[in-house]
């Protein structure tokens, strides 16, 4: 051996080594990885034709491992960590030749680019990772952060470091609207560090904060850093359960865990929505604190009154906090009680199938001990005493095709308890409520009839819809006996537009809170996964930013207005009226509906291109898609080469000893806590991107397969790389900020600026620790 170190050891060390070597060397990162993996391969396969990497393996022929294997312990976890008195014998790290290892490396290679590049079930998961560049890079050249840092800082800078606490609204704000860490911070840095220090702001609270604040994009949805931790999250745990459940006796995950392993990105987005809550609540907490104990280094700052009229804090109180709550508390309490709800008579052909017990009882004597030891006693007897019950019964009812009057009975049913309130009719309340509501506190002054005559609309709505909506009324008399209500109460709204359009902060956060909305809510709710919702982000972007083009350009942005009124009612009339015209029989008003939604989705479409056409004679688009087209490429192509260097540590035998050392520790709270404490140290020194694609594929199968949620596993391991951006030398978010930086504020005062936060990053990792429903809470919610 050479300096007394095992072979597989010094492979690792060469391997480590000669990337960071690679990376110091100035060359792109996503070169020097794969340069890594062919230069480390080459100095490996080297040293072990000249004999000098011996691995010292456990004699499989000898009589200590031959009493354990008859013991029941199985080989799998017979490791040289956990029976370290074994006798070993020395053979090479590539056992059949370099040449073979070669060979298999291509091969490989080949293989995982055609997987998760080319054509693999990722890919379109992956999609979204460009998609959510581009809607980021289009906001961020729309000017949207510097409207909001003018509007939040007149907001908040009356407060003691009420500037650094209106970086840290705007952070988490620019955070779900682009997720783009670069973006971020350059654009506050430029826009909001030189307000700062003018201000006599500490350089240090100033930097520090800027740079925190623009990785909350990190991990507040939507993050590129959970769609790429997803990907492989979903593949590692569905994997890694697998193998547990076969190393527990059980013929699959399923049956021993009583439930699939799977896990989505959409789900991790709404788990990682807390979080990325609460470490904005930190970042603002702290720099407000600073503040009351260094006054004269975060004073308060009056940066002139926000246009508008001046509303009393008890008006703003009533309107815009009391009214809107009782609106929202009324609409959740209707729900519970069945007063608003769902009117559909869908009715499936096929009755639905029997419920099958808790925990598949029809189990071996060794996965039965092992299911017993996970889920306990009581679990395991509960779902004996079900499927002793179904058996009881005949078994499980298999799914039956219903006959036409059970059809019929089961729509009748369907409609006896239906609600006299409809869920669509119940939105529509609610958003004009509020749109009132808001519309009234934004100019109190102002002549209260059209907003009583839109709120006695929104009233006529509802009482029309219990008295004369029920669920058999068919699409176009509902839209027929609405028409008069609808009408008034959008005659309101239109008037409470007009008085929240006079507001500075309204008229500046509503259009992006918009498309915020329109996209995190469409994942969170369930409704479609990331790729559409990030397309529809996308889209939204380039023409919210055309409309502020056409603005700055004073003129009239109809085309995009009313192109985004097409998709409404594009996705209303499809909500509401069968539009299939492909079928046996269709009538008159499927064929109107479907004409409709043609023409408001040809009339959107031509919104777009216009909206396309008006960023490309401003210049903007196209550095945008270049800007676009330089991420993503670089992203797919740090996949690639991470996947070669991934490959040459599989080849002599690095992954499998690094997972057998991990493994050989019996408390798996205690393995989670050392590869959190790795992956904290690397982030010194390695991107986020070389992190997920390196380092977690190989310590992925130890942390997925064990009992913890994978969604907590994932969100610790998003957090934690969310501090390699702050994380001196090799910072990103460091770096992008020097880049803009005035030359009074030194390198120095940006890496003792960074140091709170950094800490603070690891109190909220130490909160998820300890309270791990932070995080599984509003996935548990959600459907």
């Amino acid at each position: 051996m050479l300096f007394g170190l095992d072979g597989v050891e010094l492979g690792l060390i060469i391997v480590f080594v000669t990337l960071f070597s690679a990376i110091l060397s100035g060359f792109p990162v996503a070169f020097a990885i794969g340069g890594a993996g062919v230069i480390s391969f080459g100095i490996i396969a080297g040293l072990d034709s000249a004999g000098l990497l011996i691995h010292q393996a456990i004699d499989t022929s000898s009589e200590g491992y031959r009493a354990l294997i008859a013991e029941g312990v199985r080989s799998e976890t017979i490791s040289i960590f956990r029976y370290p008195d074994l006798p070993r014998i020395g053979e090479s790290v590539f056992p059949n030749g370099w040449e073979v290892a070669l060979d298999r490396n291509v091969s490989f290679i080949t293989n995982r680019i055609n997987e998760r590049v080319l054509a693999g079930p990722s890919i379109e998961t992956l999609l979204a990772v460009l998609m959510f560049v581009l809607m980021g890079i289009v906001l961020e050249r729309s000017r949207i952060a510097n409207d909001l840092l003018t509007t939040m800082a007149r907001v908040f800078g009356p407060l003691p470091g009420g500037l650094a606490v209106s970086i840290v609204v705007v952070g988490a704000f620019l955070a779900a609207s682009t997720g783009i860490v670069g973006a971020t911070v350059v654009t506050m840095g430029l826009l909001a560090l030189p307000t700062m220090l003018r201000n006599n702001y500490s350089p240090e609270l100033a930097t520090g904060v800027i740079a925190a604040s623009g990785t909350l994009g990190q991990i507040i949805p939507p993050s590129i850093v959970i769609v790429l931790l997803g990907t492989l999250a979903g593949d590692l745990y569905s994997a890694s359960q697998e193998t547990r459940a076969q190393l527990a006796g059980c013929s699959d995950a399923l049956t021993y865990l009583g439930e699939p392993a799977v896990v989505s990105v959409g789900t991790l987005f709404q788990a990682a929505l807390l979080p990325g809550m609460l470490l904005a609540f930190l970042y603002a907490g702290y720099a407000f604190c600073f503040a009351l104990f260094n006054p004269s280094k975060a004073p308060p700052v009056a940066l002139g009154q926000a246009e508008g009229e001046v509303v009393t804090r008890g008006e703003g109180l009533t309107w815009f906090l009391f009214v809107p709550a009782a609106i929202i508390l009324g609409v959740v309490l209707a729900s519970q009680t069945n007063v608003v709800g769902n009117q559909s008579l869908r009715v499936d052909r096929f009755s639905d199938a029997g419920q099958t017990a808790s925990l598949r009882t029809n189990v071996s004597e060794e996965c039965q001990a092992s299911m017993i030891e996970l889920h306990g006693q009581a679990a395991w007897d509960s779902a004996v005493a079900e499927q002793d019950e179904i058996d009881a019964q005949g078994g499980v009812q298999n799914a039956e095709r219903l006959t036409d009057e059970q059809i019929v009975e089961a729509r009748a049913e369907k409609a006896a308890n239906a609600a006299p309130i409809g869920s669509g009719i119940a939105t529509f309340a609610v958003l004009f409520s509020l749109a009132l509501a808001i519309g009234r506190g934004v100019s109190p002054s102002a002549s209260p009839l059209p907003l009583i005559g839109g709120a006695a609309g929104v009233l006529l709505l509802l009482l029309v819809d219990i008295l004369f909506i029920t669920p058999f009324t068919s699409p176009a008399g509902t839209v027929a006996i609405m028409a008069v209500p609808m009408l008034i109460a959008l005659w309101g709204v239109k008037h409470a537009a007009q008085r929240m359009g006079t507001n500075d902060l309204i008229r500046v956060v509503f259009p992006p809170l918009v498309l915020i909305v329109a996209v995190l809510g469409s994942i969170l709710g369930g409704i479609t996964n990331p790729t559409p919702a990030a397309a529809l982000g996308a889209a939204g972007a380039i023409m919210l930013a055309a409309y502020r083009k056409l603005r700055e350009e004073r003129r009239d942005p109809w085309i995009i207005t009313w192109s985004t009124i097409a998709v409404v009612i594009m996705l209303l009339v499809g909500i509401n009226f069968d539009v299939r015209i492909n079928v046996s029989a269709v009538g008159f008003v499927s064929w109107l509906a479907f004409l409709v939604a043609y023409g408001a989705f040809l009339f959107s479409l031509f919104g777009l291109l216009y909206a396309c056409w008006v960023l490309l004679r401003a210049r903007v688009l196209t550095p945008a898609v270049r800007e676009t087209a330089k991420v993503t490429s670089m992203v797919f192509t740090i996949l690639v080469a991470s996947q070669l260097l991934n490959l040459v540590v599989i080849s002599f035998g690095g992954e499998h000893y690094i997972q057998q050392f991990l493994q050989s520790f019996d408390n798996e709270f205690k393995v989670f806590l050392i590869v959190m404490l790795v992956l904290f140290i690397l982030g010194f020194v390695l991107d986020f991107l070389e992190i997920i694609y390196i380092v977690v594929p190989i310590v992925g199968p130890v942390i997925y397969g064990g009992s913890f949620d994978p969604k907590w596993v994932t969100i610790m391991i998003a957090v934690n790389l969310q501090t390699s951006f702050l994380t001196p030398p090799f910072g990103f978010a460091l770096f992008y900020l020097r880049g803009v930086a005035p030359a009074s504020v030194t390198t120095g005062h940006i890496y003792r600026g960074v140091a709170p936060f950094v800490l603070i990053q690891v109190l909220g990792l130490a909160v998820l620790w300890f309270f791990p429903g932070i995080v599984t809470i509003v996935p548990d919610l959600i459907p």
